[in-house]
């Protein structure tokens, strides 16, 4: 039988197991990318190794999330990030060179590599036919050390698209369209793989739009084939040399089939407050908007940035709006401006921000009380934007022109004819801001802020375990639920014990306080537990609390790998109305926990109050090591 793209590039990168649907795989790692968010624990844990050297082939550590500099937390961590890079052989993104998805696709992706990043939106570069996940911190720290990549062999969801993409419908209304019909929870199990003869009308920037926001489908990541449209890309980048031509076999076989014709789709939107509340453009036009922002990992390339500038070529920003572009990187505002597209932003009434995240993660930019914002951004959870009760709404570059114009939603299709923009056979590229590692290191010294704090001990799994459940949360739980992003707290990601009193704030401001005194604590959740942004801190500053067990109906992908890497134990209701059951303030104990988990049995009874529920602990072997260790680092350090 024939092979799809991923599993042509699984089977290049296996080193163990079998690979075999549903079972536990480790594949080597090519290439890590991180940014600074989740980057300085990512060396700290890195240093605690103990090695002197990267031993991955390339690796790139990018500053585009904590760019506000409001006091020194966020440039000492920048100098801790150059200086890490430096010393450990690893290339360094300074800050304002861009964000990492958009500057890593143009600059350093290569077709059948395969991508470990730090950032849940690391599947972007899939879009140029790399087997590219996002992970949580430590397993891209242990990646670094060259050790493989663990992860259950996925289903794969194949998505035949044919047809062409009509005027004023551009990528990230296919995305869109993916989300109305599967979810947040859709894509939960399976890489993503697209394929047909619509590919080839699709650019590699806007497949990289579409694996994108692959992430908020719950997906394990998503992939393109590489086609001559990824060999132009390449040649328009100097590096035609990585490419290869990878595509799937015509008698591959998919676990799950779907078809979407391009010439079908029209401009979408994703309502308040979550990626898969999608309508249609048409359906909610007339709403009144405040502010427009286009930009983010998900829409920032050169393609984007100029139909929008082409869009406003001869009008004015609407009075009551506030339009903003945030650029994707030093390469993009390069070539926007020498194509005269910048010129056009500027008269138009755009405010143009630095290369980087902002927005998107609450880095400033958060919306008027009660406003209507249009982002083209790949998140609207509740709050993420900086501001209570918020009002985000996600779209393509070109509905979010159509609305910067008219002063509301509105149908991208009324703005005129559909500018033609022409895509470079060459950039002009951009390399100024990223520095190559040195060759000899050994006089680098790493420099450490007073807010750089050393990863912090984390002790083995008792053999019995009795927890107080301090909190008790509903369905969809997000990381910003649990640990809250933006200007307050970002600056906070190199030290736990600080960054930890701020862990669910948004649900319960005491729940820090809650914990004091405890020796171990427990937390309830329903369905998808832990979606979202990659941030190991939403499971290690818990667990740096008491937290030793979650107990949920279900959790996602990346926070449930994070949650066993330090040490928390992630349980799951056999009985989903046992969820009604508990209560805050119950006590819940468990007998032999840690013989439980090493013996292999799924089944983990757990006491509350006057009766036992059934929980499942569905996770392999390896995890099970790891839990009675009390994280991934003390697993590690304990086979050495």
């Amino acid at each position: 039988m024939g092979k799809t793209v991923a599993e042509k590039i699984i089977e290049e990168h296996i080193v163990e197991g079998i690979p075999k649907k549903g079972e536990e795989i480790g594949i080597r790692i090519d290439q890590t990318l991180t940014q600074d968010a989740t980057g300085t624990m990512v060396y700290l844990e890195f240093e605690a190794l103990g090695l002197d050297r990267i031993k991955t082939e390339l690796s790139v550590s990018y500053v585009d999330h904590n760019l506000l500099q409001t006091d020194f937390k966020n440039a000492d961590d920048h100098l801790f990030l150059q200086s890490a890079a430096q010393k450990y052989g690893i290339y360094f993104s300074k800050p304002g060179n861009g964000i990492c998805h958009q500057v890593h696709l143009e600059r350093f992706g290569v077709p059948g590599k395969t991508l470990l990043g730090s950032d849940s939106h690391t599947p972007t570069n899939g879009g140029c036919a790399m087997l590219a996940i996002g992970a949580g911190g430590l397993d891209v720290a242990i990646a670094l050390a060259g050790q493989p990549f663990y992860l259950t062999y996925p289903r794969i969801m194949g998505v035949r698209l044919t047809g062409k993409l009509g005027p004023w419908v551009s990528a990230k209304d296919v995305i869109l369209e993916m989300l109305r019909r599967l979810t947040v929870k859709g894509g939960v199990g399976y890489i993503i793989e697209y394929f047909g003869p619509g590919v080839e009308n699709l650019s590699v920037t806007d497949r990289a739009t579409i694996a994108n926001m692959g992430a908020e489908l719950g997906a394990t990541t998503t992939i393109f084939p590489s086609d001559e449209n990824t060999r132009l890309f390449l040649v328009s980048q100097g590096r035609e040399h990585v490419w290869r031509e990878i595509k799937t076999d015509p008698d591959a076989h998919y676990d799950k089939v779907i078809e979407i014709d391009l010439s079908q789709l029209e401009p979408l939107i994703a309502c308040p407050s979550s990626p898969d509340n999608v309508k249609k453009v048409a359906e909610v036009e007339g709403i009144p908007v405040s502010q427009v922002i286009v930009g983010s990992c998900a829409n920032s390339s050169y393609r984007d940035l100029m139909i929008v500038a082409k869009a406003m070529e001869g009008r004015r920003v609407h009075k009551k709006v506030s339009f903003e572009v945030n650029i994707g990187s030093g390469q993009v505002l390069e070539n926007v401006a020498a194509s005269g597209g910048l010129l056009d932003l500027i008269h138009a009434g755009t405010r143009i921000h630095q290369s980087g995240c902002l927005g998107c993660i609450g880095m400033g930019q958060a919306p008027a009380t009660g406003a209507v914002s249009l982002r083209t951004f790949p998140r609207n959870f509740p709050g993420r934007s900086g501001t209570k009760n918020d009002l985000v709404y996600l779209c393509s570059p070109e509905t979010a022109a159509a609305a910067a114009i008219f002063g509301k939603i509105m149908d991208p299709r009324n703005i005129g004819p559909y500018p033609e923009v022409k895509i470079p056979e060459k950039y002009i590229i951009h390399d100024t801001m990223t520095i190559p590692p040195l060759k000899d290191a050994s006089k680098v010294e790493i420099i450490r802020g007073p807010n750089i704090k050393p990863f912090p001990h984390l002790p083995p799994l008792d053999e019995d375990v009795m927890a107080e459940v301090v909190l008790k949360v509903g369905d969809h739980i997000t990381t910003d639920h649990i640990l809250p992003a933006g200007n307050r707290i970002l600056p906070l990601r190199s030290n736990i014990p600080a960054i930890s009193e701020h862990v669910y704030e948004a649900i319960d401001p005491n729940f820090s306080i809650k914990t004091k005194g405890k020796k171990a604590v427990a937390v309830v959740g329903g369905e998808n537990y832990g979606q979202g942004s990659s941030r190991e801190h939403a499971a290690l500053a818990p667990r740096y609390l008491g937290v030793r067990l979650k107990i949920a109906k279900s959790f996602a992908r990346i926070h449930k790998a994070n949650l066993i890497n330090f040490g928390v134990i992630p349980l799951t209701f056999a009985d989903p109305q046992d969820y009604d059951f508990i209560k805050e303030g119950d006590t819940v104990s468990i007998n032999g926990l840690r013989s439980s988990i090493l013996k292999g049995e799924e089944i983990i009874m757990v006491k509350i109050r006057d009766r036992e529920i059934k929980t499942r602990l569905d996770v392999s072997l390896r995890h099970r090591k790891i839990l009675a260790a009390g994280g991934l680092l003390n697993f590690i350090k304990g086979q050495g």
